[in-house]
């Protein structure tokens, strides 16, 4: 790239989830072109992207089929609405892709151009459906520390991470936040998995009762918590929420934007962790990446009162105007095809084994790796001071950081949440290419710690 626009790159543009006085200084790394799991930067020079970018490059960084798809769309139409009773084609194809593979039976799809827009659109038609039921008052939302569900002013609201609320007087009076479901870092001394599960459960009933379930309209829960650090939740934490949720009348909101399409080794992580959701909303691999595009599974009970409420009022008076956006939905069919093409699902077990079990190989005797979980094609390793008893290392050392600039460094890009290291890397990633990650990430475990 020149001079001039990376200038102007510099001067101009405000960067999400950046440091906007050290991008003054430094600048971007500018990515130039990409094919699989690897990406090349404008000086040439290639790196393994171990994260799909943000999570979402499910077919990797340019897939032809998916150009195709969006070209033939443009030409035919390339821009179009679905509001006031209008549709296309790539709608009807796509919403009956999705009911085909829905973790929720009998359901009903709305559209929408991001996941933070999917995020808001569930919180409004929980409330919308109490309205119907003659409900009002149960609109408060049970969220959960260290959840992310996007950026706008509610999704960011619902986040349970401190840098999503600092300075911006987000409205949470309404929301509540639970316990994250991280074994490794909550669990009591000596608490076995089930316990912990089960004791979640019960401060989730504690929560609820001291609140009034009468004010609590839904809860909202990622099947996997991906930018929290990658919390894997025991295996009867699911059931047993739902169990305290169903006795309570508060619905359950499945947060699917990167569990969904394959990632956690079913088509949706609620299938994975045996969760019944109410709503579900995706994202990222809807398009694997390469379309903004998003949208939210409903169940037909909440659809039917929320038609009804609709008919009497005379309208839905909720919209976009990218809704089912003619050329995002027709790149989404694509993927989708794709993946049953390739059996996404078969694939994610397959590759996501070979990632834990070379995670597992490389930091299970390391003295500043504590913990490795993964599931699917879905990991991370949390970077400790001493293994001995797990003492993290203290916030402002920002070892995670450091590691991923070393991994950067050494040809690769990953993702720290803290002292986290996530790995969600495309789908076709080869395994030679997985044990390249792995090492990349030990070397920089080195270089940075090892003195």
């Amino acid at each position: 790239m020149s001079n001039d626009r990376r200038a102007a790159e510099m001067q101009l543009h405000l960067h999400s989830q950046t440091n906007p006085r050290l991008h003054e200084a430094d600048g971007p790394l500018m990515i130039a072109e990409g094919r699989g799991a690897i990406v090349i930067d404008d000086a040439g020079r290639r790196y393994i992207e171990g994260m799909s970018g943000l999570w979402c490059a499910s077919l990797g960084f340019s897939n032809e089929r998916l150009a195709d798809a969006a070209y033939r769309q443009m030409r035919t139409l390339g821009a179009y609405h679905t509001a006031n009773h209008r549709s296309n084609e790539p709608v009807a194809e796509l919403v009956r892709l999705i009911e085909e593979i829905s973790p929720i039976p009998s359901c009903r799809i709305y559209l929408t151009s991001t996941g933070s827009e999917a995020t808001d659109s569930m919180v409004k038609l929980a409330w919308y459906y109490n309205c119907a039921r003659g409900k009002p008052e149960k609109r408060k939302i049970i969220s959960r520390q260290g959840a992310y569900h996007g950026s706008t002013v509610m999704a960011a609201a619902l986040c349970g991470l401190p840098n999503m609320h600092r300075a911006f007087n987000l409205p949470t009076q309404d929301i509540l936040y639970a316990r994250r479901p991280h074994y490794f870092r909550e669990a009591e001394p000596h608490e076995s998995v089930a316990s912990f599960g089960a004791r979640l459960a019960s401060e989730l009933e504690g929560m609820i009762l001291a609140e009034g379930a009468d004010t609590i309209a839904a809860m909202i829960a990622e099947p996997v918590m991906g930018a929290g650090g990658v919390f894997i939740p025991p295996e009867n934490y699911f059931p047993l929420i739902q169990e305290v949720l169903a006795r309570h009348d508060i619905l359950l909101l499945a947060d699917e934007i990167i569990c969904g399409f394959g990632r956690t080794g079913n088509w949706f992580g609620s299938e994975t962790f045996n969760i019944k959701p109410d709503m579900v909303s995706i994202a990222k691999g809807l398009s694997a990446g390469h379309m903004p595009i998003a949208g939210v599974i409903i169940s037909d009970r909440i659809y039917q009162a929320v038609a009804d409420q609709a008919a009497s009022i005379g309208v839905f008076g909720h919209g976009f105007t990218y809704s089912g956006h003619p050329v995002t939905s027709a790149v989404a069919v694509e993927a989708i095809r794709i993946y049953q093409e390739i059996d996404i699902v078969g694939l994610a077990r397959s590759a996501g084994s070979h990632l834990l079990s070379s995670l597992r190989q490389k930091f299970s005797d390391h003295e500043f790796v504590g913990d490795i979980r993964g599931v699917g094609l879905l990991g991370g390793i949390e970077i400790v001071a001493d293994r001995k008893d797990n003492t993290p290392f203290a916030p402002e050392e920002r070892i995670g950081a450091k590691v991923e600039m070393a991994c950067r460094r050494r040809g690769a890009l990953v993702r720290n949440m803290g002292d986290t290291i996530a790995f969600c890397p495309p789908f076709q990633i080869s395994e030679t290419e997985t044990e390249q990650l792995v090492e990349v990430v030990h070397q920089a475990l080195e270089d940075v710690l090892i003195k």
